[in-house]
This record gives structure tokens, sequence and C-alpha cells, in this order.
């Protein structure tokens, strides 16, 4: 009985991929022990987000993506924040965070044509939401106010959407 050579197919490289993520999260959490680099430990979440998103184009996973892109919007919100964005002050750097994760969102959305199939556009509603408020603490005073009305219109909005759709099926 002779043996057939055997071809590598996607599944060998799962294993694969996994040992070598978790040897990279490993080595950069015992690395940031030691104190060897200053300030590590802000790269460990994007570091995350780079695997993640890598992983996730190499098997052509949608769902790996989804991580990847809300932890390399986060990762870059702290590497912003703790580094050359540091001294902003507090409304401009929570706006600062909030645009970067929002980065991380519409990168899902980009990267879906690539490994869902097609373009998903449900990552530009968490966003979009989140650029918004971003946006609006980096315009100062003005965008402050306009959170303050936003935090007492939206119940408000709820409430009249619930009524509609109440009165809309009464009328059908």
């Amino acid at each position: 009985m002779t043996s057939q050579p055997t071809t590598p197919d996607r599944t060998n490289r799962k294993p694969l991929t996994g040992g070598i993520i978790l040897i990279a999260v490993g080595a950069l959490a015992l690395l940031g022990q030691f104190n060897l680099f200053e300030n590590i430990g802000a790269y460990i979440v994007p570091a995350l987000g780079v695997i993640f998103l890598a992983w996730g184009l190499l098997t052509r996973t949608f769902g790996l993506v989804i991580p990847g892109g809300i932890l390399g919007g986060i990762g870059l919100g702290i590497a912003l924040t703790e580094g050359p964005l540091a001294g902003l002050g507090e409304p401009a750097e929570g706006g600062v965070f909030l645009l970067a994760f929002a980065a991380g969102w519409l990168l899902i959305a980009l990267l879906s044509t690539l490994t869902a199939g097609g373009f998903q556009w449900w990552p530009l509603i968490p966003g979009g939401i989140l650029a918004l408020v971003g946006g609006l603490l980096l315009a100062g005073e003005t965008g402050l106010q306009v959170l303050k009305v936003i935090g007492y219109a939206w119940p408000v909005a709820l409430i009249a959407l619930g009524a509609w759709i109440i009165l809309r099926r009464r009328t059908a």
C-alpha cells in the first residue's frame, strides 16, 4: 500500500495561527511584567487588535475582524491619549479616544467586503454614535451643551416612537 503525499489545507493552519497568537500575547504580557520597555502595557491592546485583524484577513473570517476592529480602535485611543495627545485635558481627551474607537468600527465595516462576502453596514451604527459623541466632546462648551440636550431628548424620542408604534398598530 502506497501512501499519497498530503497537501496542506486550511484546517491545518488553525492550530498554527492560534499557537502563534498565544505566544505573541504571552510574550507581550511577560515583557510588560519585567518593565523592559516603558509603557508596553499601552501596546498590548493594539497588538491584540492587529493579531485578530491579521488572523481574520488570513482566514477570511469576519468573526475575527470584529474583535480586531474593536481592540484596534480602543488600542489606538489608548496610544493617542497616553502618547502624543496626553495633555489635551478631560473632555478633549475623551473625544479623541471615542473618535479612535469609532475608527475601529469603521475598519470593521470596510474589511467586511474582504471577509464577509459583502459590505456590512451595521458596524457604522455604533461607530457613528461614538464619532458623534467624540466630535461633540472635542467641540468644547458648545458640544457639551449639545450632549446635555441630547441626554434629555433621547428618552423623549423613545417614548414618542413607542407611542407611534402602538397607535399605528391600532389603526392598522
